[in-house]
């Protein structure tokens, strides 16, 4: 089943900025996604380094949605949707590196909306979703590494 922006904002409540297209169809993923200052990475690709705790408790998400990361200085959040009963959230996750979010599961097609890059969709399975970081010179001068700012 394919949904577009206007199915999806309309199905969530959560709104989008108008220059945004709403008939376009969500493109499902079930590889590597960014959506701003945040990753959503296959768990498959961090097992050897990222687990969610033993003891973690899993959260069904709501209709309404779960707030996994609201942009720099307080903006606009980034939301994770479903179908209810079709997809769980944990933050309790062990992550070295200090830029997991948390971790989701689902069996069904889950979503992030963001009111200024729309909306992905997230192929059922196993994820990691993570801050973003850059690496990089800023004239000349090394930054090392920084959280993207959205």
């Amino acid at each position: 089943m394919t949904m577009t922006l206007a199915e999806l904002t309309t199905r969530t409540g959560l709104d989008v900025l108008d220059h945004l297209e709403r008939q376009v169809t969500i493109p499902v993923v079930d590889g590597l996604q960014a959506q701003g200052d945040l990753i959503v990475i296959p768990y498959g690709l961090v097992a050897r380094h990222v687990e969610p705790f033993p003891q973690a408790r899993w959260q069904d998400v709501p209709a309404a949605g779960v707030e996994l990361l609201r942009s720099a200085a307080g903006g606009n959040p980034h939301s994770l949707v479903a179908d209810a009963g079709t997809c769980r959230w944990t933050t309790a996750v062990r992550d070295p590196a200090g830029l997991a979010l948390g971790m989701i599961d689902t069996s069904a097609v889950a979503y992030l909306i963001h009111p200024e890059h729309g909306g992905t969709g997230i192929a059922p399975g196993r994820y990691l979703v993570r801050r973003q970081r850059e690496r990089g010179t800023e004239r000349g001068a090394w930054l090392g590494n920084r959280m993207i700012a959205d």
